[in-house]
Parts: C-alpha cells; sequence; structure tokens
C-alpha cells in the first residue's frame, strides 16, 4: 500500500484482529493510531476456547475448520505457533500511539477483563467506550453502526487531513431565524444578504412553505459534501463533470445516537474505479459529516429588549 501511494494511517481490529492491528502498527511508524474492538489481552485466550479435538486435528493435519461464536474459521498450525511467539501486552506498551479500546461488558467470548488490560497497558493518548448491551461478533446493526460512528470521530483527532485545502468558515457570521407569525410554525432565516423559510409539513401542522429543520440540516451536510468533492477532483486533476448529493435524515429506534443521515452520491464524468473511491472517501471527510460525528458544542443566551429584527408577516 506505501508503495502505492496509500499508506495505511489507521489500523482497526475486531476480537483476534485487534491484536493483529495493535502487533503490525509497532512494526509500522506510518500507523498514526489503533483501534480494537473486542480484542483479547492475550493470544492464548484464543487458544483456550478451541477444543482439544480441534487443537489435535490442527497439530495432525496441519489445519482445521473450529467454530468462534458460532462462526467457523479454519486455523493453520502456522497460526497457533505464531500466537505463542507473540507477548501481546510489551507490544501494546511499546506502541506509544493512540489507542482506543471499544469492548462490551457483556461479552460472551472475550471478557472485559481484557478490555482492561489492553487499556492499562496502553501509553496515553487512549480512550475506551463500552459498548453496552452487544455481543462479540456486534450482530445487531445498532451497534455495529454505533462502533463505526465512535472510531470515525475519535480517530479524527489523530488522522493527518486528507486534503489541506478544503473549506472550513471558522465561524458563521450569524444565522438568525424568527417567526413570520403566518401558520403554526413558519420562520424567516436570514444571513447577509440571503432570506429563506422555514417550516414543517402539513402532516404535523405547518404550512409546507420551507425545508423543516432536520431537512436544513441535511442540506448543509449535502452542500458541503458536493463543495469538497470538487475541490478535491479540480486539485487531483480527475475528469469530474457534475457531483451531486441527496441526504435523507431519519430516525432508527434501536441504534445509538438515534439519527441516520443517508447520503447518496452521484459522479458523473470519465472517472475510474480507484478515482471514484478517492472521491467518496473525501466525501466521508467534508467538514461538516465531521461535525455531525464529533458532536458539538452548543451555548444558549437570552438578551433583554425587543430581538434585533423585527418579525414581518409573510403569507405563504
Amino acid at each position: 500500500m506505501k508503495a502505492a501511494g496509500k499508506t495505511p494511517s489507521l489500523l482497526i481490529g475486531h476480537s483476534l484482529g485487534g491484536l493483529a492491528a495493535i502487533v503490525a502498527a509497532s512494526e509500522l511508524p506510518d500507523v498514526a493510531a489503533v483501534a480494537t474492538i473486542g480484542a483479547p489481552a492475550d493470544l492464548h485466550h484464543i487458544l483456550s476456547i478451541f477444543k482439544q479435538d480441534d487443537l489435535d486435528a490442527i497439530r495432525e493435519d496441519g489445519e482445521a475448520s473450529v467454530e468462534i461464536a458460532g462462526r467457523s474459521f479454519v486455523i493453520s498450525r502456522s497460526f497457533i505457533e505464531s500466537l505463542q511467539a507473540i507477548d501481546v501486552e510489551t507490544a501494546i506498551n511499546s506502541l506509544r500511539r493512540p489507542v482506543l479500546v471499544m469492548h462490551s461488558p457483556v461479552d460472551q467470548v472475550v471478557g472485559i477483563n481484557h478490555a482492561s488490560r489492553i487499556f492499562v497497558s496502553s501509553r496515553h493518548p487512549k480512550s475506551f467506550i463500552s459498548l453496552d448491551t452487544a455481543d462479540h461478533l456486534l450482530s445487531d446493526a445498532g451497534d455495529a453502526n454505533y462502533a463505526a460512528a465512535m472510531v470515525a470521530a475519535w480517530a479524527n483527532r489523530f488522522l493527518p487531513p486528507l486534503v489541506d485545502d478544503l473549506p472550513q468558515v471558522e465561524a458563521a457570521k450569524g444565522v438568525s431565524a424568527t417567526e413570520t407569525l403566518a401558520g403554526k410554525f413558519q420562520l424567516t432565516v436570514r444571513s447577509g444578504e440571503h432570506t429563506l423559510f422555514a417550516d414543517e409539513p402539513p402532516s404535523v401542522g405547518g404550512l409546507g412553505s420551507g425545508l423543516s429543520p432536520y431537512e436544513l440540516v441535511s442540506a448543509g451536510l449535502a452542500a458541503c459534501t458536493v463543495m469538497t468533492m470538487r475541490l478535491y477532483a479540480n486539485r487531483k486533476g480527475f475528469p469530474l463533470e457534475r457531483a451531486s448529493t441527496t441526504v435523507e435524515h431519519m430516525k432508527v429506534a434501536d441504534m445509538m445516537p438515534p439519527d441516520r443521515f443517508k447520503r447518496t452520491v452521484v459522479l458523473e464524468g470519465p472517472l475510474s474505479d480507484e478515482q471514484r473511491a478517492r472521491i467518496l472517501e473525501i466525501a466521508d471527510r467534508c467538514p461538516v459529516d465531521l461535525t455531525l460525528l464529533r458532536g458539538s458544542d452548543v451555548q444558549t443566551e437570552l438578551i433583554d429588549g425587543l430581538a434585533f429584527i423585527t418579525p414581518t408577516k409573510v403569507e405563504p
């Protein structure tokens, strides 16, 4: 990957893959951070969950199919021998890279005590996130989505930017929303010389005269995504003729946090598969996307007297 100009910066590993990520990172100086999910703190734990018959078959036949957490895996003799030669906690302690440890307290395959050992052995900066009621395989989509979102938000602090010329407005100069007094929800939204309506659809008592609050958030994400992809494509000289993005917002009851923004991207032009993949990578790092993933600090202040904008009644 380094020879192809795609040096990995983040390693993420689940279960035994978490230990593999730690060991690999200790030998790859360009890796900036490591995240583990449900990883054991020692490789002998893996051997302890194998049946003795399976271990005998591996030693005699060179490999065998074993069942772990309800799934079958082919384990080779060389794999077993390599496990016994690795000191995981020493590798973690010598890593000296940011580490994120994610683990479920009810994991029945790898106990939560393994997460404690990995966390204690890791050097700062290090973080721990509990996966609550998730099983070892994160078989519930809500648990998997939560883990993915947490890794993305955490890793952004430590990863180098994919590009250094994307639009990052330091501060909005002030966007105001004021009731028009027409209908139940209609607002006038103003920023500088620009004015638009915000409203709710008639189905919930609005006039349907403007975008709803979540539609406005979705519009910001869609606009930022397209602008970011355009700047990146122009910088790289990719033949992107036109880009468009549709963003849908939905509430998912069994997911935490429950808000999901589904983004559909269309890229027009004679782009190669690799160019399309690179543009999509950048889409996932647009400033508004990162703001939504990280969360933000919202401060509220009440001022006395008349509002600085006088409400104007506007008929739809």
